[in-house]
């Protein structure tokens, strides 16, 4: 997918038509957990920070990455993310199957919790 380096709303728009739905609903969940994070495009994907980024998503051919920009997170919660694809940085949310938008939301205040600690 071509990406626009506008805004999330470009973004999402320019997403095929029947990602849009999930695109949307992951904003929603990651907004909804880290409310006053600043949204932008970063790495050609929406991302989000406080004072440095946090966490991201996109979309790809066959599922929608979120990446907690930790090297070391998805490791540290293996056993919570196994039902997931997942790589040093990344988990693969498949498109086949609803968002698990609880699970995100708890990725994202840890992240929030990570992020201020540091």
């Amino acid at each position: 997918m071509k990406s626009p380096k506008s805004n999330v709303d470009a973004y999402i728009a320019a997403a095929p038509k029947e990602v849009r739905t999930k695109l949307k609903q992951m904003r929603a969940a990651i907004t909804q957990a880290a409310p006053n994070a600043t949204e932008y495009i970063g790495y050609g994907m929406p991302a989000y920070k406080y004072e440095r980024p946090f966490i991201g998503f996109a979309a790809t051919k066959n599922h929608i990455g979120l990446y907690p920009m930790s090297g070391s997170f998805v490791a540290a919660h293996k056993k919570e993310l196994e039902a997931y694809s997942t790589s040093k940085g990344a988990i693969q949310l498949s498109l086949d199957k609803p968002l698990p938008l609880a699970l995100v939301k708890r990725i994202v205040k840890l992240r929030v919790k990570e992020t201020k600690q540091s």
